[in-house]
Order: C-alpha cells, then sequence, then structure tokens
C-alpha cells in the first residue's frame, strides 16, 4: 500500500465524530489526503478536525437539516478547492421495535440514512463531473442485505435502500467519471455497537461466525479507503461486504 496514494485528493466523511466514520476519516487523512469531517455538533466537529491533523476542516451540521448537504460541500470546495471523495457514513441507529416505533422515528431514520446521502451526492455531483473524477462510498450495512440483528425496522429499511440508491446513482454517474459503491459491515465493534449489545451477546453471536470475532473500526477504514482509491477505478454500483461471512450462516 501506497501510504501517500491520496495525495492531493479531497474527502469528506459524515459522522466522523467517533467508530466507523472516525476511522476513516484518520485512514484517507493518514494516506495523503484533505479530509472535511462531518460531526454535527461544532466544537465536537473542530475537535476531531484538530485531533486527526493538518489538512483537516470541521464541517458541522445535522445532514438531516435543510440545506446541510449544500453546505458542508460548499465549504469544503471553499477550502480545499475541489472534492474527490464522499463517505456516506452517518447514520441513526436505534434498536426500537415495531410496537414502539413511531411513523416520526421510522421518519427520522430515512432522513438521516437515505435521503442525507442522496442530498450529499447531489451536492458533490457540480464538482466531481468538472474534475470529471469522483468516488462515492456509502456505507450501509449486513442488515441491508438481510435484516440487522440489533436495529430496529426502520434501519434495516433505510439500510437496503441505501444500496439501491448506490446501484441507480452508478448507473447514472460513471459516464461522468465517477464510481459509486457501498460497504456493507457486519457486527463490528464500534462504541455503538457495544452501547446497543451486551459483552456476553456479542461474544455469543460473533462466536458464530466463519471468522469467529468481531471486525475492526481499521478493518471497515481500510476497505472504504479501497473503494475510494485509483485501484478501485473499474467498480461501481457495488456493495462489498465486510462482515466475517456472517451472511453465510
Amino acid at each position: 500500500m501506497n501510504v501517500n496514494d491520496f495525495a492531493g485528493r479531497v474527502a469528506i466523511v459524515t459522522g466522523a465524530a467517533r467508530g466507523l466514520g472516525r476511522a476513516a476519516a484518520e485512514r484517507l487523512h493518514e494516506r495523503g489526503a484533505a479530509v472535511a469531517v462531518n460531526v454535527r455538533d461544532l466544537q465536537r466537529a473542530e475537535s476531531v478536525a484538530r485531533s486527526i491533523g493538518e489538512r483537516t476542516l470541521a464541517v458541522p451540521g445535522d445532514i438531516a437539516a435543510d440545506g446541510v448537504p449544500d453546505e458542508i460541500v460548499r465549504r469544503t470546495v471553499e477550502r480545499f478547492g475541489r472534492v474527490d471523495i464522499l463517505v456516506n457514513n452517518a447514520a441513526l441507529a436505534r434498536s426500537t421495535r415495531f410496537p414502539e416505533l413511531s411513523a416520526d422515528e421510522w421518519r427520522q431514520a430515512l432522513e438521516v440514512n437515505l435521503t442525507a446521502p442522496f442530498l450529499l451526492i447531489k451536492a458533490v455531483l457540480p464538482a466531481m463531473k468538472a474534475q470529471g473524477y469522483g468516488r462515492i462510498v456509502n456505507v450501509s450495512s449486513s442488515a441491508g442485505r438481510t435484516v440487522s440483528t440489533l436495529g430496529g425496522a426502520h434501519y434495516t429499511a433505510s439500510k437496503a435502500g441505501l444500496l439501491g440508491l448506490t446501484r441507480a446513482a452508478a448507473k447514472e454517474l460513471g459516464q461522468y467519471g465517477i464510481t459509486v459503491n457501498a460497504i456493507c459491515p457486519g457486527m463490528i465493534d464500534t462504541e455503538l455497537t457495544r452501547e446497543n449489545a451486551s459483552p456476553e451477546l456479542l461474544e455469543r453471536l460473533a462466536a458464530n461466525y466463519p471468522v469467529p470475532r468481531l471486525g475492526t473500526a481499521l478493518e471497515v477504514a481500510d476497505l472504504i479507503c479501497f473503494a475510494a482509491s485509483e485501484a478501485a477505478g473499474y467498480i461501481t454500483g457495488a456493495s462489498l461486504d465486510i462482515n466475517g461471512g456472517d451472511l453465510m450462516m
């Protein structure tokens, strides 16, 4: 791996406060990219950007709020002059079950997990078309392929929808030099996972996978980087699994 293979590239990573988003932002930066880090809260966004290092920009805001996707992209282009990579990682992941799941919470999940990625893709499109180059990576889930172990119906439905959006965008945008792919993580050892399941449950689930452990955020970040790299230039509309083989069970 060329440790500087993203030199000169500019990436936007949403939901970069922790977990997969933070790992992806750090890895892209480590490999030479300038990175705009999106976190809902301004102070936290600035803190994350500072901790990652130089060539970073805090682009705070709720991606489901009106105008925020366009503002994130506008500020990134204003600062760095271009945008090459969009990582749609931010997600609303709740475990609310059907009897308690309200229409409002359902809509909120779709706004964050599906509508916001759509709007961010639309927002980066002018810059990527002008460059004749772009890499869009949507972080879906193994839930998008089957059903979530921990998340509710709204999480599964929105992550499945994100796979459909990936295929449709890939079909339309390839002519502009833009690839669009999805990453489908299984059970990954992140703060969010630990907040939603006991250590005993996670251990029991992981023991049944062909690779009998939880994945790491860094492993997912490296797959995101591959999809965002020059090496993946002839891959588009794909859904790349990283799940220890759990869908084989």
